[in-house]
């Protein structure tokens, strides 16, 4: 493809300041014209080849930039997609599987009455509830609803009930008043794990839940642990946030697997899986107590990094030692 001239702009007035030089001097306009052209083209030829000079010197900047360089300025854009697409996925991904997968496995069976629908119908007793004046003086609630303009922290326990208030638990009688003791859960590498008995703060450790039975005792010390999304995992002894993300693992258990646990006197008990269920927040059954077997419960938010449901883990003690 042949090169396209530029046009070279020309003053009008150095123009006529021109012709009328010439024709004073004595000059036909025929050579005049011819003197202008020859002039205008030496112009656009020099014009033509500062511009390859210029093309040639780009050209050899663009040769002397190492080729890892000039490969790596065009892969930017393609890997800062990708990672967004990555980090955008790896926060969705478990949620979506959570819904499609494992929700509908864990989910709790709900209970069949014993009685048919029109029986329980009839012994249901009529609630008539009571409307009093608000504020205002006009007929509704006692209570107006508080909206919070604030997310809740759910490193604290008291966020995980509905009424921001820790359940009663009917306490048994419990053989000893353990403070603490420690718990390990060798298949997703959580050893050595702070369990406080009581407590709201589950930045602090593991808090086994108030009036649930102690370790190796009739009945399930049901212990909450928090759960972030799993690539921040990370129960090591030495993070100091370990117990931000130390239960982020535990729906992975499967029947048989170990959870040991020590307590200050010396005692091991080492319990086995046996299932694994997902609760709604707000039912709080399973803080009860069954006092003829013994065993214990893992409890964290499910799916991983979000607060939609309750996942728990049970486990049955199969052996005792020390002491």
């Amino acid at each position: 493809m042949g090169k396209k001239n530029k046009i070279v702009p020309v003053n009008q007035a150095d123009l006529v300041a021109l012709y009328r030089k010439a024709l004073l001097g004595g000059m036909s306009i025929a050579t005049l014209e011819s003197t202008v052209e020859r002039h205008l083209k030496r112009l656009v030829a020099t014009d033509d080849l500062e511009s390859e000079a210029s093309d040639e010197q780009i050209t050899v900047i663009k040769k002397r930039i190492p080729l890892p360089v000039r490969v790596g300025a065009a892969l930017v854009p393609i890997a800062l997609l990708f990672v967004g697409l990555f980090l955008v996925g790896s926060a969705v991904l478990p949620i979506l599987g959570g819904y499609m997968t494992t929700i509908p496995q864990l989910q709790a069976k709900e209970l069949v009455s014993p009685l048919p629908q029109e029986e329980v119908m009839t012994l249901t007793p009529v609630v008539v509830s009571q409307v009093t004046e608000n504020v205002s003086g006009r007929p509704g609630f006692a209570f107006e609803p508080e909206i919070l303009d604030t997310e809740l922290d759910y490193t604290n326990l008291l966020n995980w009930f509905s009424d921001g208030a820790l359940p009663q638990v009917a306490e048994a009688h419990l053989s000893s008043e353990l403070i603490e003791y420690t718990i390990d859960i060798p298949k997703v590498d959580v050893f050595d794990a702070r369990v406080k008995v009581g407590g709201t703060n589950l930045n602090e450790g593991l808090i086994a839940y108030p009036g649930t039975a102690n370790p190796g005792e009739f009945g399930a010390p049901v212990i909450f642990g928090h759960s972030v999304l799993r690539q921040f995992y990370n129960p090591s002894e030495k993070n100091p946030r370990r117990y931000n993300s130390i239960f982020s693992y535990i729906m992975t258990l499967t029947k048989g697997d170990e959870i040991i646990v020590k307590t200050p006197d010396g005692l091991t008990y080492t319990y086995i899986v046996q299932e694994k269920t997902e609760v709604k927040p707000t039912d709080v059954q399973i803080l009860n107590q069954q006092y003829d077997s013994k065993s214990l419960k893992l409890v964290t938010c499910t799916p991983e990094g979000t607060y939609l449901r309750r996942g728990v883990v049970t486990a049955q003690l199969v052996s005792q030692s020390g002491g």
